[in-house]
């Protein structure tokens, strides 16, 4: 395991970005279930003391939705978010077997 790297329930993630300082481990693992096992990416963003987790896919990933598509981040961020928040983006980490 990475440096940059954590473990949320034996499935390894690398940390992509921590703006503002907006990773809280903990708050990250008492959030995390397994309704976030099928996704490439979580967001973690606060909003009035609250951490609030999000799944999105890889852009090749078949079955992403533009609501869920890595690759509108920002616009996730910009429309969905509180100005100038707190957040983090967490890939799943994918082991050649």
């Amino acid at each position: 395991m990475k440096n940059n790297s954590i473990l949320l329930e034996d499935k390894e993630y690398e940390i992509i970005e921590d703006v503002r300082d907006g990773l809280d481990l903990d708050e990250l693992k008492n959030k995390y279930t397994d309704f976030f096992y099928p996704y490439d990416y979580i967001v973690g963003d606060w909003a009035y003391g609250k951490l609030r987790l999000k799944g999105f896919y890889d852009d090749k990933n078949p079955i992403k939705k533009d609501i869920n598509n890595i690759k509108n981040l920002k616009k996730y961020i910009d429309e969905n978010c509180a100005f100038n928040c707190k957040y983090f983006v967490v890939k799943k980490v994918y082991k050649n077997k």
